[in-house]
């Protein structure tokens, strides 16, 4: 009898403990519908704003950089030009090579070329002037 009286005490005291620790639901309610409250007051108070396209853009400075470069394959020699754009600089060939076949997947005659310091230059495009290439790096 003391043993039923023992176990029916913890019992007690172990649903009191449970049933006291228990956050009420009510509290956050409340608090998550002042929240929410908040966030439609502040989206309905935004104004809708309109965007203006800009008539002409300003010209942007083009960096260009100067450095000796020879086709790794003969056949891409009468390819390569004074102005080219360059979309990867890789230390590894197969690397390189792999970035070429992709584009060419992808339509463009790309020519790999080798700088002095050993650098794999992926070039996309070359032209004889400066502004041709622009425009073509603008376009990639």
């Amino acid at each position: 009898m003391k043993k039923v009286l023992q176990i029916s005490l913890a019992l007690l005291c172990l649903s009191f403990i449970v049933t006291s620790c228990k956050p009420k639901q009510s509290a956050y309610k409340s608090v998550y519908e002042a929240a929410k409250e908040r966030e439609m007051q502040e989206t309905s108070n935004e104004s809708n704003t309109v965007v203006k396209s800009a008539g002409t853009l300003s010209p942007v400075e083009v960096s260009v950089r100067k450095e000796k470069v020879t086709p790794v394959y003969n056949s891409d020699a009468a390819g390569l030009k004074s102005f080219n754009v360059v979309i990867a600089s890789l230390s590894v060939k197969l690397n390189a090579e792999s970035l070429k076949s992709r584009m060419e997947n992808e339509g463009y005659s790309v020519i790999l070329a080798q700088n002095e310091q050993g650098m794999y230059r992926v070039i996309v495009a070359s032209y004889d002037d400066k502004m041709s290439a622009v425009e073509k790096r603008s376009e990639i």
